[in-house]
Parts: C-alpha cells; structure tokens; sequence
C-alpha cells in the first residue's frame, strides 16, 4: 500500500470558497445543508462564512436557509450544475488534502478543521443554538472522492470509517467538549460528503468497513488531515490570541 500524497482531483480556491469540480455527474451522500442526502451532483463547494453567528442582515439569513444562501454563491462562482455546498469559520488557508492509493483504487480528503465547537456525542443541545451550540461555528467537514464504485450500503460504511478516524485523532490529541472538558468526538456542527463514480465506472466496491483496503484507505487520509487540521488550527489560534 501506498503512502498519502497529494489530491489530484481537479480544485481551486476562489476566494472564501473552495470548489471542487468531480468532471461529470457523480454519486453522492453527504449531510451537507446544500443537496445532503443520496444525490447526483458534480460539484462540491465548501465556503467560509463570519465567525459571528450573531450578526445581523444578510449575514443571520446565512444560517436560518443555508442551502438558499448556498445556491447564491454557486450562482455568484459560474456554477449551473448540481452542487453540494458546505459552510465552515474556518479559513481556507487552513484547508488540507490527502491522497491514498493501493492497486488502482484510491481516496482523496480535502479537509477544514474547527473545534472551538468541540462536543461529546450525546450532549444536550442548548435551546436556540445554532448546529447545537450557541455563538461557536467550530466546524470539522470531511471531503472524500473516490474512484471506487461503491454500493449503498460501502457508502455508508465510509461515512462511518471516516467518522471513527476523525474522532480517533481528536482522541490522541486530548481535544475536550467545549461545554464540559469530556473527550470530544466531533463538533455539533460537522459535515462528511462521499463522492463516488457511478455504477460500472470505477472499481466495485461492495464493503467498505476497516478490514477492506478502501477502508484503509479512508481512514489513512482522514486522519493525516485531521492530524494537520489540527496542527493549522492551533497554530491560526495562537496568531489571532
């Protein structure tokens, strides 16, 4: 097996925006707010919004109808297509990718790391919070893209792989619940998309758990890019402190 390298997938940064172009109609599940759920799309955009979730004007209407506001900054960036759009605080100086590959089948993550919204899965959401958490827009969102093409049930299983590796690395580095101090599984408001060809135009991918080489390989690259998210986002803290 390969080690991580660099995306080859075709991106830019265009702004506050990261658009990831998938060259064509591919399958995808995602919880993003814009075009979440099992979809065709052909672009993934991931846009920086302000920190301050209690602004006021067009800045609130960002948060009360984030797909509404979504479809505005494909519209604004060109894009007619079918997108997946995800929103993160965190700036795109900070985005990181990985690239893992093994006997012509291989997984790509981009990656924005935030965890001033740390959380403990099972917390209690505060009441009239924001992704469950009151004026704080830490945000993990995942990325993967994959020539493999995986069956339903495989595109789940690298939800969950992904998940077990970015809540594996926030483990190894002690990253606590911001509400409590408890170890922190994730964020209440992270985000994971899965991109994949459609039937019959890639490797078939039946299974996808951590004892399949397409499981391996996810969860390699989400933990290099939660390994340097994480390293980015202290650093980004320390310089605005």
């Amino acid at each position: 097996m390969k080690g991580i390298s660099t995306v080859r997938t075709r991106y830019r940064v265009m702004g506050r925006t990261l658009v990831i172009n998938l060259e064509g109609r591919k399958r995808v599940l995602s919880s993003a707010p814009q075009g979440g759920g099992l979809t065709l799309a052909s672009w993934v955009l991931n846009h920086q919004v302000e920190a301050n979730l209690s602004a006021t004007g067009n800045q609130s209407k960002t948060f009360t109808d984030p797909a509404h506001f979504l479809r505005k900054v494909a519209f604004r960036l060109g894009i007619r297509a079918s997108t997946i759009g995800l929103m993160t605080a965190v700036p795109m100086t900070q985005l990181v990718m990985a690239r893992g590959a093994s006997d012509g089948l291989w997984v790509e993550c981009f990656a924005t790391v935030g965890v001033t919204n740390a959380v403990r899965a099972g917390e209690w959401p505060p009441q009239g919070s924001y992704g469950g958490r009151r004026g704080k827009p830490g945000t993990i969102n995942l990325i993967l893209i994959t020539n493999g093409s995986l069956s339903h049930a495989a595109m789940v299983g690298v939800v969950q792989v992904a998940t077990e590796a970015k809540t594996g690395v926030l483990r190894d580095h002690a990253v606590p619940s911001c509400s409590d101090g408890s170890a922190a599984t994730g964020t209440g408001t992270d985000a994971v998309v899965i991109a994949c060809p459609l039937r019959g135009q890639g490797p078939s991918q039946v299974y996808s758990g951590t004892h399949t080489i397409i499981g391996a390989l996810v969860g390699r690259v989400v933990a290099d890019c939660m390994t340097r998210g994480l390293a980015k986002a202290k650093a980004w803290r320390e310089s605005h402190q």
